[in-house]
């Protein structure tokens, strides 16, 4: 029910549409019962079944005789035109039958016409929303989850969703009508009759509604395996290099196969479930209706039964019967579809849901450029139950380096994330200036923080656009001097379209120490007062290692760096160095300090051929 709401909302969001879209399918209702309705003086004429002596109705007045007497005035008209011209009532029967045809298919491509703008509408919307929840989300959130299993939720299932706003407008405002409208004129020509089938029809609604549950639990199934397989397409995809170099192909074949497998039973299995429910409901309705045809055929042949009901009043009955029908069939179609669209809606919801640990304060602090210093004080930190970093405090004056060294999986890169609160910490605070990070504006923070990683992550657009990335409004000039300081412009310059060269997916068209010196130009072009370089040079050759730490050291120049260092070599000249060991810090103080200490820093930097 809570899945069903929430399509509501979505839907009713654009109220003007739905309810366009809702009349005319209302519309449509009607035209289609009376195009039906209309066979039965059709047939009066045809089979000359008309009265010796006709009575013209009188209307009463009251509203809710109206149609019943427009239906009665008609046949009136049509049963004095039929014994005075027989060929001219029969030919204002096809005219009114076409005209009644007319108007269904033109109101059933109107509803489609505004339907369509609905339902695209309403994945835009929901597509939206969980493409800005992933970019609002926690970096430890993508830690426990695949990608590939959220680009799932944003294409396989809220196609889905798709399905569910046509399917929920169906089944809440145009087959109820269908079936009341129907309903209606079949009591009118016959209670007893109507009764009857009335009785025989729930025992359809209790098969469908078990072939739904079963539906959406193995749709769910199915759209979980759908996220593994975007997955597994993505780790393929991506690490291609790898797996040719390993001749692994024949590994990761086999593998995608059987996921793909999987996937290609469960939804196979689901089809079968929705697709039963259509020829099921099909099959129950046609042994009612033989029933009823039966029955009817008794009340129509003997005279005993004390029933009014004419023969071509039974075969229009019969023929409105197998029209209601398809709304029960619509509404077992429906049911179907909201099942797979309320799985899906779960697994989006989990996402929308998720909660986003990084939460701005409610009157934040406006931050200026660094002029004191950045205090990390008494810090605990953990992912989960393991404790990664215990106790940490060092200071970062304004203006000077501060260098992180230590072993893999020492804490080195989780306080550098701590900075711009890609991270929360536990216990203690960071102090910016004074003041607290967390009650400062996340905006605000990051804005005075620029960040070159280990992994240069470029975008595919041009060399300008990578440069300018988050500062839509730069000029050349003001690239082309970022890209100058960051010893790129040559490079750039010889390029196939210069600046305006589209590098490719994560920048592939450029070797790893130019993809650096563009990330290094596009922190210059931010200007920011606080520098984290996250061992930004140790994946590079010596010669592309040289002018990339050129580039940093124009970068560092008068900035406050905090700086996470292999290469020890590149931070000789850090004004601290802190040496981290199991999430603690062991040893702090300058190159020279730490050499005469002969500790940790002393046994790392001899390993690397440092020995002053």
């Amino acid at each position: 029910m809570k899945s069903i709401l929430e399509l509501f909302r979505y839907t009713f969001k654009y109220r003007a549409t739905a309810l366009l879209v809702i009349l005319f399918n209302i519309l449509y209702v009607v035209f289609n019962l009376i195009s039906i309705a209309l066979f039965v003086p059709f047939l009066q004429v045809l089979f000359k079944e008309t009265q010796e002596e006709l009575i013209e109705p009188v209307y009463s007045g009251h509203f809710s005789d109206y149609f019943s007497y427009a239906g009665e005035s008609f046949n009136y008209k049509m049963g004095v035109l039929a014994q005075d011209d027989p060929k001219g009532a029969l030919f204002l029967a096809c005219i009114s039958i076409g005209l009644a045809f007319f108007g269904k298919t033109l109101f059933r491509y109107l509803a489609i016409w505004f339907q369509s703008q609905l339902r695209m509408s309403v994945v835009r919307d929901i597509r939206d929303s969980l493409f800005e929840k992933a970019m609002n989300l926690p970096i430890s959130y993508y830690t426990n989850e695949r990608k590939g299993d959220l680009i799932s939720r944003m294409q396989s299932d809220v196609g889905e969703i798709e399905n569910g706003v046509v399917s929920m407008l169906e089944l809440f405002f145009r087959e109820p009508v269908s079936i009341l409208l129907h309903l209606t004129v079949l009591i009118y020509w016959s209670p007893d009759l109507t009764l009857f089938a009335l009785i025989l029809l729930p025992f359809i609604a209790l098969i469908i509604a078990v072939i739904g549950k079963s539906l959406k639990r193995t749709a769910k199934q199915g759209q979980e395996q759908m996220g593994r397989l975007y997955s597994d397409m993505d780790e393929g995809l991506g690490g291609i290099r790898v797996i040719k170099a390993f001749n692994a192909i024949p590994q990761i074949i086999k593998s995608f196969k059987h996921e793909n497998l999987k996937h290609q039973k469960l939804i196979t299995k689901a089809f079968r479930k929705r697709d039963l429910s259509s020829p099921l409901n099909e099959l129950l309705v046609t042994l009612v209706m033989l029933v009823i045809v039966w029955y009817g055929g008794v009340l129509v042949l003997d005279p005993s039964a004390g029933s009014s009901l004419t023969g071509t009043q039974f075969l229009g009955f019969i023929l409105v019967f197998s029209q209601l029908t398809r709304p029960i069939g619509g509404i077992a179609k429906a049911m179907a579809n909201l099942n797979k669209s309320a799985a899906s809606q779960d697994r989006i919801n989990e996402v929308l849901d998720a909660d986003e640990k990084i939460y701005e304060a409610e009157s934040p602090i406006a931050l200026s450029e660094l002029t004191s210093s950045i205090e990390y004080k008494n810090i605990f930190f953990k992912y989960k139950d393991e404790n990664v970093l215990k106790n940490i405090s060092f200071t970062i004056e304004a203006g000077k380096t501060v260098a992180l060294v230590g072993e893999s999986g020492s804490g080195k890169s989780t306080i550098a994330d701590l900075l711009p609160r890609f991270y929360d910490v536990q216990e203690g605070d960071i102090l910016y200036d004074s003041v607290n990070i967390k009650d400062a504006s996340i905006l605000d923070l990051r804005n005075h923080i620029g960040i070159v990683s280990q992994e240069s992550i470029l975008f595919n657009t041009t060399v300008r656009d990578n440069i300018a990335f988050g500062m839509p409004n730069a000029s050349d000039e003001e690239i082309r001097a970022a890209a100058k300081i960051a010893n790129a412009h040559k490079f750039i310059e010889e390029l196939e379209s210069g600046y305006d060269t589209n590098i490719g997916e994560r920048g592939n068209k450029l070797s790893g120490g130019q993809k650096q010196r563009v990330s290094i130009a596009r922190a210059i072009l931010k200007n920011p007062s606080i520098l984290i370089l996250d061992e930004a040079t140790s994946a590079l050759d010596t010669e592309s290692e040289k002018l990339v730490q050129e580039a940093l050291d124009n970068l560092m120049e008068n900035r406050t760096s905090l700086v996470i260092a292999h290469r020890l070599s590149t931070i000789k000249k850090a004004d601290t160095i802190i040496v981290l060991s199991k999430g603690e810090i062991v040893e702090q103080g300058t190159h020279l300090q730490l050499m005469e200490q002969k500790g940790t820093y002393y046994k790392l930097s001899t390993l690397q051929g440092i020995n002053e």
